[in-house]
């Protein structure tokens, strides 16, 4: 949460070692956190919230900033690998294979990319078949939000061989050297001599050159002793931050997110699009720290699960997030390709809205963010409110909640 220049201040410290005794190198908090403050108008806002709680009896405004440091990598060091299987076909198409699972996330396309960048052909000229151990065997599993710098170091390493292969042959065939042939644009240009990249393969194929390759990465740097639990588990941290206004209803518990500003170090995004999209993953943070309660009886079994009201929170905040902007850092973690993963670490950004939802409470006797049970359903809410000493109006007057529609509640 942050209530202070004194917080921006104390963030400047984060480089060090972690309580595992992993040396953190690589924080970028510190201008993500000044970023956003600025692009959220965080200030001003907290100035307007303030004044909004002081005129308004029943409904109370909040907001919080929560950051996030994520270690990317599996703690479980025999599973930071992967392996690949590309071929190139001699009419200039390109077929891969990897040992990722494709679950909507866009792992396919993120690692055909790769490979097509490689080549510097199409896009369309990749064809990526379903996972097999038939063709990349020992695959790990998709997690860890590891999925694309595995597998897409993998097929680039495969893509690359075969690349150095078709140079070598090249340079030899037109009497120049390797570093004069260079791809670009669907075509390969030796020397002076400019020449399709479907020709270019069809004239090593005839030359009898290799165009099958196996990739291997296995991600370098790790050690982790679980005995212990100390070492380096992590490759890199991936860093984000959010910020998020929240108004609650304090008759009800009834609460709606205003607004949402994320910020998120991308590093060099391969796919803007699905980077977007995957950031959505706050949004599953929420569901998770608002509404999926889980009541059980005295012989657990479970009686009640608040799934069903997400449809209907959705149609409160689905059109909230106001902002989503992208740090593109310069340092290029993963060899050759400079992302750096966007796939779990926006859940924990909810926590914004959490805490949104206590700083709004705590307009009602001034305590600073007071404590809220999680999930916060809006009858813990409403526990809380009562808690901190709200009270209702008399029974001659009425309010209108936050609910829309032509109903008001009467007291």
């Amino acid at each position: 949460m942050l209530g202070s220049v004194i917080f921006i201040q104390k963030i400047r410290t984060v480089h060090g070692i972690t309580h595992y005794g992993q040396t953190v190198t690589d924080c970028f908090i510190q201008p993500i956190i000044e970023k956003l403050v600025n692009d959220s108008e965080y200030y001003s806002r907290r100035t307007a919230i303030v004044a909004f709680n002081k005129s308004n009896r029943y409904l109370k405004r909040g907001i919080a900033i929560t950051p996030v440091k994520f270690g990317i990598s599996f703690n479980t060091t025999f599973l930071n690998q992967a392996g690949a299987l590309v071929h190139v076909y001699h009419d200039g198409s390109v077929h891969l294979n990897h040992g990722g699972t494709e679950m909507g996330q866009g792992l396919n396309t993120k690692v055909a990319q790769i490979v097509a960048h490689e080549f510097q052909i199409d896009f369309e000229k990749v064809r990526i078949s379903a996972t097999t151990t038939g063709k990349v065997p020992n695959t790990s599993a998709t997690a860890a939000s590891s999925g694309t710098d595995l597998n897409g170091m993998a097929a680039m390493r495969a893509a690359r061989e075969i690349k150095t292969r078709i140079v070598d042959f090249l340079a030899e065939v037109y009497q120049t050297k390797p570093n004069r042939v260079r791809f670009a644009d669907n075509m390969v240009h030796i020397g002076a001599e400019v020449i399709s990249f479907s020709s270019a393969v069809r004239q090593a194929y005839m030359g009898r050159i290799s165009l099958s390759a196996t990739g291997y990465y296995a991600t370098p740097k790790l050690k982790w002793d679980a005995s212990t639990m100390r070492g380096r588990p992590f490759y890199y941290f991936a860093y984000g931050a959010a910020a998020s206004e929240v108004v609650v209803d304090l008759l009800t518990g009834e609460n709606r997110v205003v607004r949402v500003d994320l910020l998120h170090d991308a590093g060099k995004s391969i796919n803007p699009a699905f980077t977007l999209v995957r950031s959505r993953g706050f949004l599953q943070g929420v569901w998770w720290l608002t509404t999926e309660e889980l009541v059980w009886d005295e012989v657990a079994a479970l009686q009640r699960m608040r799934l069903l009201l997400i449809k209907f929170q959705l149609a409160l905040i689905g059109r909230s997030i106001g902002v989503l902007a992208f740090s593109q850092t310069k340092i290029a973690k993963i060899q050759s390709i400079g992302l750096r993963q966007v796939g779990e670490p926006p859940l924990m950004l909810a926590i914004s809205v959490w805490l949104a939802l206590s700083d709004a409470l705590s307009g009602i006797d001034g305590a600073e963010y007071p404590a809220l049970d999680a999930p916060a359903t809006p009858e813990r809410i409403l526990m809380t409110a009562r808690r901190l000493g709200a009270r209702f109006v008399s029974s001659d007057q009425q309010t209108c909640g936050l609910s829309t529609g032509s109903w008001c509640v009467r007291f």
